[in-house]
């Protein structure tokens, strides 16, 4: 299963942005079905946010899965501002009241610099016989300020939590995914959610294979 996980997460992650570090899966849940599921995409920019659950609840409807966006749910005046602990639990009482069954949550936890090269080191597979040779073939590295290409690592969590009778909102699923400098964000965001949806049908939460397109690739 697990190798399994990766070659598609390769495969689909080649020529992505969008790449999945990390992947963590509660060991007491073989496969998790849900019937009503809260989408929450945690961002600052309301534009990011109503791309993110719009694309996502589509994701669901294609599965006969009933789902909200957490902008239909939660008003301007709740996430202005902190929550108290209280707050929240009533939220979550309310969840458990309107017959929601899991909440798939998702933010961008941080970011990071970095710097790669622009372009290949000039004779990397090139065998420099003098130091004068090799010196004028890479002495631009002193002067030349688009040597290095700076970009931004941003570092997301999708999380998918159990809503439960007499239980606290119980972690089934967390998927660690990184998004290299995103110049695109329709793009971006179709990314994340086919890597998000990928690995969710591939451990058995909510998104489950369509049996007869896995036997017709057989």
């Amino acid at each position: 299963m697990k190798k399994t996980l990766l070659l598609l997460l390769l495969v689909l992650t080649g020529c992505s942005t969008t790449q999945l570090v990390n992947n963590w899966k509660n060991p007491e849940t073989a496969l998790f079905h849900a019937n009503k599921v809260l989408i929450v995409g945690m961002a600052p920019s309301e534009e990011a946010r109503v791309a993110f659950e719009s694309k996502m609840q589509k994701e669901f409807e294609k599965r006969g899965v009933e789902s909200v966006q957490s902008l239909d749910l939660f008003d301007v005046e709740f996430t202005a501002s902190a929550r108290s602990d209280e707050e929240i639990l009533r939220v979550e009482q309310q969840l458990l009241d309107k017959d929601f069954d899991a909440i798939l949550f998702n933010k961008v936890v941080g970011s990071q610099d970095k710097e790669t090269f622009r372009r290949k080191i000039k004779g990397m597979n090139q065998l420099f016989q003098t130091f004068s040779d090799d010196y004028k073939g890479h002495q631009d590295i002193y002067y030349d300020e688009d040597y290095y290409d700076g970009f931004t690592v941003y570092h997301a969590e999708t999380s998918l939590f159990c809503i439960c009778v007499d239980k606290e909102m119980e972690l089934i699923w967390r998927g660690a995914i990184d998004i290299t400098d995103p110049s695109n964000i329709e793009k971006t965001i179709d990314d994340y959610i086919k890597l998000v949806v990928l690995a969710m049908e591939e451990q058995d939460l909510i998104f489950y294979k369509d049996l007869n397109d896995e036997a017709s690739a057989l």
